[in-house]
């Protein structure tokens, strides 16, 4: 028989004097949370303190020390005295990576504060302005044809200025976006050796002045042509500025669109053209409406291609193919320089109203284009819901009865 080496068993354990019980094991120590987020005492007070000693500094250099003046001044030195002053807090209590980011930071809020206030600076000095004129029902039912420069506010409107800006907008759009689609569909779609000068030339008008287009289609269509001055030459010069627009960002959409879409079509037997027309443009159909919709909002401010274009008049006119046609940005131009308080005041209110349109187009470009190529709105969501149960209940129908004494049991969909 062969014996197994073993390894020694462990000694037994001495008792304990006087018979007392083991020691228990220590508690363990409640778990501190840690903060991942939010402020802390030193993240308020390091930027408050800078804040003030900055002010401090700027106030004595600007007016005890150097021989300095102005609003903008004070200001851009108070900027640069806190951002320097943040940066000296910060490095006495944290690294120097935590400073950086910290002033990056700083940098990046003061960058959206400052955009945020002349906004709010605008508009508030816009409304005030306008208010006067806008207030009275006036302004957006009538027309300026009876109202002379020393009428009162009650008298005359911009009637026939938002009718001209909505007709002529309505044709530009008519004329800019088949043309914008169908340019960025060839661009990324066809391709060739031709897609790299289209999109050179695209790019250079998307940077083009809008004078120059104003130029353009008074030298080709007005004076070459013959024709006279309209809401119709007027919607030319606004399609000449809103094509680029509406290219580049469709563009741009339309390559968002994924690959494996085009290729399950082309699988299936469908051509370039059907795969374009039934997978890449439905697909692509919330981020080409806000392209849409932002070269509209592009085109609705536009001031020098209408003075050169559609003329003026104080008439209210509402067909854009026959004589002079106002829009909203050429009222303002027009009455905003006029030496009585009574027009300047319509200017505004006229301004106003320009403003909210294109805040309406903006909010309907982000709710009709704010989600991704592809993604299903809500109401497309509920309709595959609803069709998926009524599929359910029409196989559900469609089942044999089970046979006498035995129980039906249910079995998922895939099983029948």
């Amino acid at each position: 028989m062969t014996t197994l080496d073993l390894p020694p068993a462990a000694p037994p354990a001495a008792p304990s004097a006087a018979g007392a019980p083991p020691e228990a094991p220590a508690p363990d120590r409640p778990e501190k949370r840690v903060r991942l987020g939010g402020f802390t005492r030193e993240d308020v007070l390091t930027p408050v303190g800078a804040l003030a000693g900055s002010l401090a500094l700027d106030w004595m250099l600007y007016e005890r020390i150097l021989p300095f003046s102005g609003v903008l001044g004070f200001l851009v030195c108070w900027y640069l005295l806190f951002l320097a002053g943040y940066f000296a807090l910060g490095r006495l209590q944290w690294g120097p990576l935590l400073v950086r980011e910290r002033l990056v930071a700083a940098v990046a809020w003061s960058s959206g504060l400052l955009v945020v206030a002349l906004i709010v600076d605008q508009i508030g000095y816009v409304l005030s302005r306008g208010l006067e004129a806008a207030r009275h029902l006036n302004f957006f039912t009538e027309s300026m044809d009876h109202t002379a420069a020393l009428s009162p506010i009650t008298s005359g409107g911009a009637l026939n200025a938002v009718v001209g800006s909505l007709e002529q907008l309505g044709l530009a759009t008519l004329f800019a976006v088949p043309l914008g689609i169908a340019a960025a569909v060839f661009m990324s779609e066809v391709g060739g050796r031709m897609a790299r000068p289209v999109r050179t030339l695209v790019e250079a008008m998307t940077a083009l002045p809008s004078i120059v287009a104003g130029l353009f289609i008074l030298g080709i269509v007005i004076i070459t042509f013959g024709f006279e001055k309209s809401g119709f030459a007027a919607s030319l010069a606004l399609t000449v500025m809103m094509m680029p627009i509406v290219t580049r960002a469709a563009e741009v959409v339309i390559r968002l669109v994924p690959g494996t879409l085009r290729e399950a079509s082309y699988a299936l037997g469908g051509s370039q053209w059907r795969t374009v027309w039934n997978v890449v443009l439905p697909t692509a159909r919330p981020g080409l409406v806000t392209a849409v919709v932002l070269g509209m909002a592009r085109g609705v401010g536009e001031t020098s291609p209408v003075l050169l274009t559609s003329g003026f008049t104080s008439q209210f006119n509402g067909d854009p193919f026959s004589e002079h046609q106002v829009s909203l940005p050429l009222y303002i131009w027009n009455y905003v320089k006029q030496p009585y308080p009574e027009m300047v005041a319509r200017a505004f209110a006229a301004a106003l109203t320009l403003m909210a349109v294109v805040l309406i187009l903006f909010v309907t470009a982000r709710v009709l284009g704010g989600r991704r190529p592809g993604q299903l709105s809500r109401r497309q969501k509920r309709r595959i819901d609803r069709d998926a149960r009524r599929g359910e209940a029409a196989v559900r129908a469609e089942a044999p009865a089970p046979a006498p004494g035995r129980t039906a049991t249910a079995r998922p969909v895939g099983e029948y």
